[in-house]
């Protein structure tokens, strides 16, 4: 299944960020932050990366609707999408 473009452009913004957000962790681990604090931007790190996965899971989904034989075809049935969506719920 080929991604469109946007859905790409989107995800790997947002896997920057995390990429971001991971090094300021780091930063903080070396400065000695509060625990609350590094838990709090851990939260965060791991949400964004759930949210870049749905962002693919929604495109496989709609993909699946569109084009359900081709999809199907290239092992991208709706059974698939659900188990790739319950791996990240």
């Amino acid at each position: 299944m080929e991604l469109p473009e946007d859905v790409v452009d989107d995800v790997r913004k947002r896997l920057r960020r995390v990429a971001g957000q991971v090094q300021g962790i780091e930063r903080m681990l070396e400065e000695g932050r509060e625990c609350r604090d590094i838990v709090t931007q851990l939260s965060a790190a791991t949400r964004a990366l759930e949210q870049a996965g749905f962002k693919l899971v929604a495109a496989g989904l709609v993909y699946c609707l569109d084009n359900p034989d081709q999809a199907e075809s290239e092992g991208y049935g709706l059974p698939e999408v659900e188990r790739l969506f319950m791996r990240l719920a």
